[in-house]
């Protein structure tokens, strides 16, 4: 089970064994053939995004760069973990090293957070295109994009980073079987040796800050941006300006949900299942749904799309 013994007698532990789906074969197997489908589905829409928005001149504006970012984002968020989740449905064993297993750790909760940021920047420069048109060019130059979008990455890459390391330094106990089907916080401290409430604090902290902190300051931006749709003369622009940030505020609302059952709950216990489902759905679910909902509603993006696909029939 590599898993040695150390001078003070805790366990020194050399990889995990992620349970997963306790479920019978022929389940796996189905569960197997779906999710390679929705990894190709997302893969191929965020990527499909990505390339329309960099071949089409026109669509190189700090709106549309977001937007490829954000898919960008979503395509290594997605593979931090569905590829080892797919090796262990059919394995037996479903073992990740200890190093794997905190790289895993650390790059999916890096990339959740600079989603979290990138997605409150979307909600600022789309308030900033509503409720101050005029100004707009000269606020969101592309100076300040840069600025932004190098700020959401760096922050995301830095924000867990102590915590990690600090969860890293615990002695784990045998057996060393994580019922999950990542390596997450809350499964490693039950694995602990020794109680670590400082560290416990800190995550739960640094998740609630980056979480509700985001969440309130997109819902506020929002607000604002429905009080200035409001105001339209036009009712062709508050259509337009309706679905879109209906469109947004799912996206949000989806994300934002399943991390806050997740990661803004230290008091509140949650059964396994449960844990494997909420990861499940914001792992896979809404990077799937993000370019449907995002782009794919965009007449200039499915204009792009057609370009870059060769024809005008496929969208």
């Amino acid at each position: 089970m590599n898993i040695s013994e150390q001078d003070s007698g805790f366990a020194f532990v050399r990889e995990f064994m992620l349970r997963g789906f306790s479920c019978e074969w022929k389940i796996r197997i189905l569960l197997f053939s779906l999710f390679p489908a929705t990894y190709t589905l997302t893969i191929t829409g965020n990527g499909a995004i990505v390339c329309a928005l960099w071949c089409d001149q026109r669509l190189h504006t700090p709106m549309y760069m977001f937007l490829g970012n954000f898919s960008f984002l979503e395509i290594w968020y997605v593979s931090s973990t569905v590829r080892k989740m797919l090796v262990n449905f059919l394995s037996e064993e479903k073992t990740i090293s200890f190093a794997g297993g905190f790289l895993q750790f650390y790059f999916f909760f890096s990339l959740g957070t600079s989603e979290c940021l990138l997605l409150a920047v979307m909600s600022f420069d789309w308030y900033l295109a509503i409720c101050h048109p005029l100004h707009y060019p000269n606020i969101m130059t592309g100076h300040l994009y840069i600025k932004l979008v190098i700020i959401c990455w760096v922050c995301g890459s830095l924000w867990f980073m102590i915590p990690i390391v600090l969860i890293s330094k615990i002695p784990f106990c045998a057996p060393n079987i994580i019922d999950h089907i990542v390596c997450d916080p809350g499964p490693l401290f039950s694995l602990a040796c020794t109680s670590a409430p400082k560290t416990q604090l800190l995550c739960y902290t640094l998740s609630s800050l980056v979480t509700f902190g985001n969440f309130l300051f997109i819902l506020g931006s929002y607000t604002l941006v429905l009080i200035a749709v409001l105001r339209m003369p036009s009712a062709t622009g508050r259509y337009k300006a309706f679905s879109t940030c209906g469109s947004h505020l799912a996206v949000v609302l989806l994300f934002y949900g399943s991390l806050m059952v997740m990661y803004v709950s230290p008091g509140l216990v949650h059964s396994a299942g449960m844990q494997k489902m909420a990861t499940l759905f914001y792992a896979m679910v809404t990077p799937l749904f993000n370019p449907l909902i995002y782009s794919l509603r965009n007449k200039e993006i499915k204009t792009a799309l057609r370009k870059v696909m060769g024809s005008s029939n496929i969208i």
